[in-house]
């Protein structure tokens, strides 16, 4: 056991993958990932839909190949996504015909930076030949792989194995306790199949996904015992709305806060005809909020209560907090640091001051009973008072002005465009 970056006790594993430039495990910061939702065959669509996560801030993102015109499709795909100025890494999510289709589609194997394998369904008694065929064309590309176990593909032989085996024991087990065995011995065995086969250890990722929250958190505590190999946490079928996002955030927070974990994803649902953003933005809420990593400057702000009946400060806060959204693009490249940012949009006196006081730049609004004044902080000492309906206008002003003098960014501005600054596995 070593220990995190706050030095709290958890489990890191050794082993680091190098996933197109992206690196995952050991101390380097933990991966957000995303997929898409798009028919694969239709590179337009995916191309776009992988250029928007990408610009949400997923650092891998996995799409679908499940056909022939599908992996057919991912080459042209992934140079439009290169020609829109993306680098990200494109994983290909294989199920069933993986090694068929990484076969005939050479071209599709060598653009794309990840294979995910799910062991549960690669094809029933000649499972090991065809998990062993999908292996092998990634140590022909030098690509890794993850070793994706699911809940609801589990591998049926070894399930059925254990279950006898729990049988026969004097005093057997919950069928709960031998499916979370099952789990665990899946990918472990998978991953030193793999390795049989000549893969590299640091060329291995795992996961083991389940859309309970307990059973989530146990089945990863108990496959973190057993390997170093890096790992890739998400609640599948974690659900819409508040629901997936409340379960995803209960499940990863826990195992994060405990060391475990090396890249996640939210698997959200999203609302007809939304896109897949969502999912990549609690990612890295879930992230900062446990204070592993920063993405964008953090607004606190009160709930409101009977000293807030005006929806002046909702609007403010909303107003704050979706000026800081827009500028993150620009910022990110010429204001490094700011993602660290601490802002505070509070709504009366009871904690207003106090909380802003605690923020690098605050405002605390009167209430909706008190003296029209707002009492603006800056480094935690009084900096202004503001009065009139242009509050937000001169708090906004505030705000740039701060960021421009704290963050002033590079003495040389990087020239280079989005695609030559990230990478490209092609």
């Amino acid at each position: 056991m070593t220990a995190l970056r706050d030095g709290s006790p958890g489990r890191r594993p050794t082993v680091t993958v190098d996933v197109g430039g992206v690196f995952v495990g050991s101390s380097h910061p933990i991966v957000v990932q995303s997929m898409t939702n798009t028919d694969t065959a239709d590179p337009d669509a995916t191309a776009i839909q992988v250029a928007r996560l990408a610009a949400a801030g997923s650092e891998l993102v996995r799409v679908t190949v499940n056909t022939d015109a599908a992996a057919a499709a991912v080459p042209d795909m992934v140079r439009k996504v290169r020609d829109l100025g993306f680098g990200t890494p494109i994983v290909g999510d294989f199920h069933y015909n993986g090694h068929k289709l990484l076969v005939q589609f050479p071209e599709a194997a060598r653009v794309l930076a990840k294979y995910r394998i799910n062991p549960g369904n690669v094809g029933g008694k000649h499972r090991d030949a065809n998990f062993a065929a999908i292996v092998r064309v990634a140590i022909e590309n030098d690509r890794p792989v993850r070793i994706g176990v699911n809940w609801g593909s589990l591998d049926q032989q070894l399930l059925t194995e254990l279950m006898a085996a729990n049988a026969r024991r004097p005093e057997p087990r919950e069928a709960r306790e031998v499916m979370i065995e099952a789990m665990v011995e899946s990918a472990v065995r998978s991953a030193e199949l793999a390795e049989q086969t000549g893969l590299g250890h640091d060329r291995i990722i795992l996961s083991a996904k389940v859309s309970g929250v307990p059973d989530l958190v146990e089945v990863y505590r108990r496959l973190a015992a057993r390997t170093d190999l890096p790992l890739h946490l998400g609640l599948t079928e974690a659900g819409m709305g508040a629901k997936g996002i409340v379960a995803s955030s209960a499940g990863l927070a826990i195992l994060l806060g405990e060391g475990i974990g090396d890249t996640i994803r939210v698997s959200l649902t999203p609302e007809p005809g939304a896109g897949r953003e969502l999912e990549v933005e609690i990612a890295q809420q879930i992230l900062q909020s446990l204070g592993l990593r920063s993405f964008m400057p953090q607004v606190s702000a009160c709930p409101g209560c009977g000293r807030t009946t005006s929806t002046f400060f909702q609007e403010m806060a909303r107003d704050i907090t979706e000026h800081l959204r827009r500028r993150m693009p620009e910022w990110r490249e010429t204001r490094p640091g700011v993602e660290e940012l601490r802002v505070a949009v509070m709504g009366c006196v009871v904690n207003g001051p106090g909380e802003s006081k605690h923020a690098d730049i605050g405002i605390s609004l009167p209430g909706t009973f008190e003296e029209p004044v707002a009492p603006v902080f800056v480094d935690g000492a009084l900096h202004a008072t503001f009065r009139g309906e242009d509050i937000v206008a001169r708090f906004i002003d505030l705000l740039e002005e701060y960021v421009a003098r704290r963050y002033p960014g590079p003495a040389i501005a990087p020239a280079a465009s989005p695609a030559s600054r990230s990478h490209d596995p092609a």
